[in-house]
């Protein structure tokens, strides 16, 4: 698949020209035990459709996204592929993949088959892939817009890694062990981190191959991979405050709330 996707008027006539090769990888194999009950968050509906279909329609539709790689649980594979992939008419989803215990191991499974194509495809094609960004998105972050791609793409471009995210509304306290306050910091130098994280494919390959190697205990992001074994910092791209994870409860009837104004 190396037909490059136009790219609309917003980023720049040069950059169309130019557009590397982007793959979102899609993340919706975790269990979701702060959500409660029997169905996996990402599962769940509002307006009648899963969460993860969300997302995965904004990446369909955005002329930046090549390809998407999508990351479930064995047990939702076939459910994933007929149910959310063949009944949305998703063509841009070339791979529906195993994911693993954790969120890391997902990633690095996504990676891993994005690095490891049939041997027929085409040398070039391959090239494009493996030069190009990927695009890792929460799958139950419905609510991530072509904007949001859009304004990750031209950073990414520009820093080889980025996130996005919002400055925080609230003051943040930092606490010791016992619940004790240890310091505020600046609350115009805290940002609440999001998804899609994006970085170039050698970047974030290198960066995993090497952290798999490692201690993973605390690994919550992928730009804190990044950080840690390839010494490259983010940076940080504005997302939305409607781009929310759902992760429990009260966040599903939130999710309902935006529906209406986003979607």
């Amino acid at each position: 698949m190396s037909k490059r996707a136009p790219v609309r008027e917003g980023l720049g006539r040069r950059s169309a020209m130019e557009k590397k090769y982007c793959t979102a990888v899609v993340l919706a194999a975790g269990k979701g035990s702060r959500m409660g009950g029997k169905t996996a968050k990402q599962y769940m509906e509002i307006g009648g459709k899963p969460l993860v279909a969300y997302a995965l329609e904004v990446f369909e539709a955005s002329p930046v996204i090549d390809e998407i790689i999508l990351m479930t649980d064995v047990g939702h594979m076939e459910y994933v592929r007929t149910e959310i992939v063949e009944a949305y008419g998703l063509k841009k989803v070339s791979t529906i993949g195993a994911g693993g215990g954790e969120r890391y191991e997902s990633v690095w499974k996504a990676l891993c088959t994005l690095m490891d194509r049939e041997e027929e495809e085409r040398e070039s094609a391959a090239r494009d892939r493996q030069d190009g960004y990927v695009f890792i998105h929460d799958g139950a972050r419905p609510f991530v817009t072509g904007e949001i791609i859009e304004r990750a793409y031209r950073a990414v471009c520009s820093y080889n890694a980025c996130v996005v995210g919002m400055p925080v509304k609230d003051t943040i306290k930092l606490v010791n062990q016992e619940g004790m306050i240890e310091s505020s910091p600046d609350r115009s130098m805290v940002w609440q981190a999001q998804t899609p994280q994006v970085f170039s494919v050698p970047l974030i390959v290198e960066a995993f191959a090497r952290q798999m190697k490692a201690d993973c205990t605390g690994i919550t992001d992928d730009a804190m991979v990044v950080e840690a074994q390839m010494g490259v910092k983010a940076h940080m791209v504005m997302g939305s405050y409607a781009n929310i994870k759902i992760t429990t409860p009260e966040d599903l009837f939130m999710a309902e709330v935006l529906r209406n104004s986003v979607v």
